[in-house]
C-alpha cells in the first residue's frame, strides 16, 4: 500500500472518530443528570418517621404497608399488625370514602407515663388504601380529670379548716378582754392555718403528678442521698415522738427518676410511720436491689392496718384514724402522692400490714442501668441465698392492685424493725 493511500485511511479514521465522539457527547448532554441526594419518596418516608403523631398506612386487606415508630409507642401497631379497631374503622372509610375518628386508647392502663387516651383519624387515600393518623390526648384528658378532682376535693376538704378558722376568729373577738383566751384561740387559728397551707401544697403536688404539669426529666438518682434527705426532713417528727429511725448501710444503688419527687415520697412514708407508731417504738428504713428494681422499705411497729382497708389507704383523703390525723395535721394525701410518684417512675408501692404488729411500705423503682456492678453482685448473692423467714409473714398489697401479689412480705424485711 502506497504512502498516499495510508495517509488517506488515517485521516478518514480520525474524522470518523471525531464524528462518533461528538455524537456521544451530544447524547450525554441530552440525557438529564440524576440529582444528588434523597428522592422525594425517601424524603416523605423520613417525614413520616419523624412525625410526632403516629402514622399508619393500610391496604385494602387491612395490612400495614408503612408506619412510624410513634405508632408503635402509642400501641396502635404491634408486631407489624394494626389495632383491630383501626382496621375496622379503615373498612368503614373504604366503603364510605369519608374520614372517621376512632378511639384507640389502651384497653388496660399501663400506668406511669404510658399513653392513656389515644385518638385516631382514618382517611381514604384511594385505590383501597387508608391512612390512620394517631394523636396522644393523654395530657389533655389527665388535665381535665385533675381539674374535676381538684374542684370536688377542695370544695369538700377546705370546709373543715376554713370553718374552724372562722369560728376561732369569732371566739377571739369575744375574748378581747381576756389575754389568756386570746392566746389560746389564736394558737388554734395558727394550727388550722398551717394545716390549710399543707393541704393546699399537697393538692398542688398531687395535681402535678396526675398530669396537670409535664413531669421533669428522669436522671440517675443516688438512693442513699434520697434516704439521707428524707431522714433530715423527718428529724422534727422523730424528736417529737422520741423515735429514732434506724437504717441499713449505704447501698450505692441508683434509680432512674427525679430526686425531689422521690424524697417527697419517702418523706411521706416516714411521716406516716412516725404518726401511727407509739412513742419510742422502732421504725426502720432499708434498701436493696431485687429483679431490676430498687426497693426502699419503711417498717414500723405501729397500730397496723386491717386487710379490708389496705387498698383504701392509697386513696385521696382517706384517713385510717381521723382523730389521729387531726392531731398530727394529716391531710389524707400523703400515701396518694407516694402511689403517683411510684407510678410516674414506672414502679409501685407495696404494703404489708397486720393490726397490732405494724406495717411495711415498700417503694419499688426501676434501677438505673449504670447501677454499680458491686451493688448488682450483692443483690445476686442475696437472691441466691435461702430466704430468711420474716418475723410476720403475710401477703403484700400493691397500690392499685385488686389482690395480694405474693406469699412473702413485699421487701423481704423483718417487719419487727430494729431491736
Amino acid at each position: 500500500m502506497t504512502a498516499p493511500v495510508c495517509a488517506a485511511l488515517s485521516i478518514g479514521a480520525l474524522l470518523i472518530g471525531l464524528v462518533a465522539g461528538s455524537a456521544i457527547a451530544r447524547k450525554r448532554a441530552a440525557t438529564p443528570r440524576r440529582p444528588t441526594g434523597p428522592t422525594v419518596s425517601e424524603l416523605l418516608g423520613r417525614i413520616v418517621a419523624a412525625s410526632r403523631t403516629g402514622v399508619v398506612v393500610l391496604n385494602h386487606f387491612g395490612d400495614v404497608v408503612i408506619h412510624n415508630p410513634r405508632a408503635e409507642d402509642l400501641g396502635v401497631v404491634r408486631s407489624n399488625q394494626a389495632d383491630p379497631r383501626a382496621r375496622k374503622a379503615a373498612e368503614v372509610v373504604r366503603e364510605t370514602g369519608e374520614p372517621l375518628e376512632v378511639d384507640l386508647s389502651p384497653l388496660e392502663s399501663r400506668g406511669g407515663r404510658a399513653p392513656e387516651a389515644v385518638l385516631g383519624e382514618v382517611r381514604p387515600l384511594g385505590d383501597g388504601f387508608t391512612v390512620v393518623e394517631i394523636d396522644d390526648q393523654s395530657d389533655a384528658v389527665r388535665l381535665e380529670a385533675t381539674r374535676r378532682d381538684f374542684v370536688a376535693n377542695v370544695s369538700h376538704e377546705l370546709k373543715t379548716p376554713v370553718g374552724a378558722m372562722a369560728l376561732l376568729a369569732e371566739a377571739v373577738l369575744d375574748a378581747t378582754d381576756d389575754p389568756v383566751e386570746v392566746r389560746r384561740f389564736t394558737t388554734k387559728v395558727l394550727h388550722e392555718a398551717n394545716r390549710l397551707g399543707k393541704l393546699v401544697t399537697e393538692l398542688i403536688a398531687l395535681s402535678r403528678l396526675q398530669g396537670a404539669e409535664r413531669l421533669p426529666e428522669m436522671h440517675a438518682v443516688d438512693v442513699d442521698a434520697v434516704v439521707d434527705e428524707a431522714l433530715g426532713r423527718a428529724r422534727l417528727a422523730m424528736d417529737s415522738t422520741g423515735i429514732d429511725v434506724a437504717t441499713d448501710t449505704d447501698s450505692g444503688l441508683l434509680v432512674d427518676g427525679d430526686r425531689t419527687l422521690l424524697v417527697t415520697a419517702l418523706s411521706n412514708l416516714l411521716d406516716n410511720a412516725l404518726a401511727y407508731s407509739p412513742p419510742g417504738s422502732p421504725v426502720s428504713v432499708s434498701r436493696r436491689l431485687a429483679d431490676g428494681f430498687v426497693e426502699i422499705a419503711v417498717t414500723d411497729r405501729g397500730i397496723g392496718i386491717a386487710e379490708d382497708e389496705q387498698q383504701r389507704v392509697f386513696e385521696r383523703f382517706y384517713r385510717l384514724d381521723k382523730a389521729r390525723s387531726r392531731a398530727t395535721g394529716g391531710t389524707g394525701l400523703g400515701l396518694a402522692i407516694v402511689k403517683h410518684v411510684a407510678a410516674n417512675h414506672g414502679g409501685e408501692v407495696a404494703l404489708w400490714s397486720k393490726p397490732g404488729l405494724g406495717s411495711t411500705f415498700t417503694l419499688r423503682i426501676p434501677a438505673h442501668p449504670s447501677t454499680p456492678e458491686k451493688a448488682r453482685a450483692e443483690a445476686r448473692v442475696q437472691q441466691a441465698a435461702p430466704p430468711e423467714r420474716a418475723a410476720h409473714p403475710a401477703e403484700p398489697v400493691r397500690a392499685g392492685a385488686s389482690a395480694p401479689a405474693g406469699p412473702d412480705d413485699p421487701a423481704g424485711h423483718d417487719h419487727g424493725g430494729p431491736e
